[in-house]
């Protein structure tokens, strides 16, 4: 996860692990990303997309596009790509962007006592 040096920066960045992972037309399995947190020129702009204006459902695939910086060794990562995703990860993702862009997120950044690795665990309730 790309965090801030400070405890009080803002963190705008989370790597995470697809379910499934997006094979792409090599054959190569990109399962690691990276995710940032939105603008709102990402949630406005894609509403005048002529994808989105013929089918609503469409915006979640731009929106992925424009904060999934990087997905394997993918950067950026094209609506295409994002179409092209199982439909597990497809919901993975917009899981963790609605996760990540809410002001009630329960990401928290932690560190395994054993290894040392860093990473991030969903800390919130189950409903």
């Amino acid at each position: 996860m790309a965090v801030a040096q400070s405890p009080h920066l803002l963190r705008t960045e989370v790597e995470f692990t697809l379910p499934l992972g997006y094979v792409d037309s090599a054959g190569t399995l990109h399962r690691q990303g990276v995710m940032r947190l939105a603008t709102a020129a990402d949630e406005i702009q894609p509403l005048q997309d002529p994808r989105v204006l013929a089918n609503q459902a469409y915006i979640a695939i731009l929106l992925l596009s424009r904060v999934v910086v990087r997905l394997g060794s993918i950067s950026p990562v094209s609506p295409r790509v994002v179409e092209g995703l199982f439909s597990a990860d497809f919901a993975y993702l917009q899981d963790l962007y609605v996760r990540l862009n809410e002001p009630s997120a329960t990401l928290a950044d932690t560190r395994c006592p054993e290894c040392g690795a860093q990473f991030t665990v969903d800390i919130g309730g189950v409903a």
